[in-house]
C-alpha cells in the first residue's frame, strides 16, 4: 500500500486548484459514485481534486488507479479490507474499466463496508448493469463532459464566470452578452480558439502540442478502451478511424449505410452497432429526426464528430465553417437537453425550439413561420430579438 500512496502524494502536488463543473454537482454523501467521461475530459483531476479539497480534512482517503502494477498481483478486495482496518473512509478508483472483476469486487466492497465512501470513474464506454454483477441499483452516475467555453474561459483567463440556462439564452440573451462583452475583451477571439484546442483541459500543459495529445488520446480510446470494453479488434478500430476521418470531412455527414459497409466489409447491423460506440465513446453525435423512433437497426440521420477539436485534427484542412459552427451547438447541447434534427432549421432541442446555425449574415428566412425560433449566429458578440450569438450556448455547464 506504500506505494500506492506515494504515487497519491506526488498526483495530489501536481493538482489544479481550478475546478471543473462537476465537482460542486455531485452528491459526495452517496456512498457509491461513478463518473463516466470521454478518456482526456479531467475526471482523475476531478477525482484528486475531491480528495485534496474535501472538507472536513480529517477523513481518510486514498487515490488508486487500477491500470497500477499493484493490481497485477493484489486484488482491489484484499486493498480495501486492509485500508479500512486502518481507518479509510473515502477510496477514489481510477480506470475502472481496466480490471478484470470490478464489477463483482465493487458490489462485495459495497456490501460489506457500509462506512466506506466509494468514487470510481470509468470509460464513457462503459455501462454499469453489463458487469458480472449489476450496479445499476447501487451506483449514483454521473457523466464529465469536456470542457464547455464558459470553463475555457476560466482556466486560460482566470475569470469564472456563472453558468447559464437555456432559457435564460432564449429571454435575456442581450443583456447576459453585453455583460460577458464587459468582463472578457474580444470574446470571439478566444471562441476560436475554444474551437481549436480548448475541448480537453491538457491545453493548459502545451497549446503546441495538443493537437499531439488529443491524436494520442483518439488512438488509446480506439485501440485500448474499445478493445477492453467491447472487445474491439485493432483491425475494426482501423475501420473505425477511416469512418471518422469520413466524418470529420463532411459537412455534417450523412451515412450511406450500405455504401460504407461495402467500404469497411461489414455488414449492416455490426455497422450500426460499431456507429453507437462510436457514440458512446463520446467521438460522434447521433442525431435523428424528431418523429423517429431509434430501433437497433436504425441508422441516424446525420453524424458529427463530438466536438470541434476533433474536426481539427482529423479533417484538417476540410474543416469547414458551417460544420464547426453545428458541431459546436449539438456538443453543448447533447447532454442537458433533448436533441434532433430541425424539419426546418438545423436543430430541434426538446422537442419545442428551432435553432438555424450560420454566420453574420445568417437571415431569419429559413425558420420564418415558425413557433420558438431561433437564429444562432457567429461573429457577432451581441444579437437581438431572436438572433443570438453562437459563443452564448458554451455557459450552459
Amino acid at each position: 500500500m506504500e506505494e500506492l500512496i506515494i504515487f497519491q502524494n506526488r498526483l495530489l502536488r501536481q493538482v489544479s486548484s481550478k475546478k471543473r463543473y462537476l465537482l460542486n454537482r455531485i452528491e459526495w454523501a452517496d456512498r457509491l459514485i461513478g463518473i463516466k467521461g470521454a478518456r482526456g475530459a479531467g475526471k482523475t483531476t476531478l477525482l484528486l481534486q475531491h480528495l485534496k479539497f474535501k472538507k472536513p480534512k480529517e477523513k481518510e482517503g486514498i487515490y488508486i488507479t487500477l491500470d497500477h502494477l499493484y493490481f497485477l498481483e493484489n486484488s482491489l478486495l484484499e486493498f480495501v479490507q486492509s485500508f479500512v482496518l486502518n481507518g479509510g473512509e473515502y477510496l477514489y478508483i481510477d480506470e475502472v474499466h481496466k480490471y478484470p472483476n470490478w464489477s463483482r469486487e465493487l458490489k462485495l466492497i459495497y456490501d460489506q463496508h457500509p462506512q466506506l465512501k466509494i468514487i470510481f470513474t470509468s470509460s464513457s464506454l462503459l455501462e454499469i448493469n453489463r458487469g458480472e454483477s449489476d450496479l445499476s441499483r447501487r451506483a449514483v452516475v454521473y457523466q464529465l463532459k469536456e470542457l464547455s467555453f464558459r470553463e475555457f474561459i476560466y482556466f486560460k483567463l482566470g475569470i469564472e464566470l456563472k453558468t447559464i440556462s437555456l432559457s435564460e439564452i432564449l429571454v435575456n440573451h442581450v443583456e447576459i452578452a453585453e455583460e460577458i462583452s464587459n468582463q472578457i475583451k474580444n470574446p470571439i477571439k478566444y471562441f476560436k480558439e475554444y474551437l481549436k484546442f480548448g475541448a480537453y483541459p491538457y491545453f493548459l500543459e502545451s497549446e503546441e502540442t495538443y493537437v499531439q495529445k488529443l491524436d494520442n488520446t483518439l488512438s488509446l480510446i480506439m485501440e485500448v478502451d474499445l478493445n477492453i470494453v467491447d472487445g474491439i479488434s485493432y483491425e475494426e478500430s482501423r475501420k473505425l478511424k477511416k469512418l471518422l476521418v469520413a466524418i470529420a470531412q463532411s459537412a455534417p455527414f450523412t451515412p450511406n449505410i450500405s455504401k460504407i459497409s461495402n467500404r469497411l466489409d461489414l455488414q449492416r447491423g455490426a455497422l450500426i452497432n460499431l456507429i453507437r460506440l462510436l457514440n458512446k465513446a463520446e467521438l460522434i453525435i447521433e442525431l435523428y429526426p424528431a418523429s423517429k423512433g431509434i430501433g437497433a437497426f436504425t441508422k441516424p440521420e446525420k453524424l458529427y464528430l463530438n466536438n470541434t477539436n476533433l474536426i481539427y485534427l482529423l479533417g484538417k484542412e476540410h474543416a469547414e465553417t458551417g460544420t464547426l459552427r453545428e458541431t459546436f451547438f449539438a456538443n453543448q447541447m447533447k447532454h442537458n437537453h433533448d436533441i434532433h434534427l430541425a424539419k426546418q432549421g438545423d436543430f430541434f432541442i426538446d422537442k419545442t425550439y428551432t435553432f438555424e446555425i450560420g454566420g453574420k449574415n445568417k437571415t431569419t428566412k429559413q425558420i420564418q413561420g415558425i413557433e420558438n425560433a431561433f437564429i444562432v449566429r457567429d461573429n457577432m458578440e451581441v444579437g437581438g430579438l431572436n438572433i443570438i450569438p453562437l459563443y452564448l450556448f458554451g455557459f450552459l455547464y
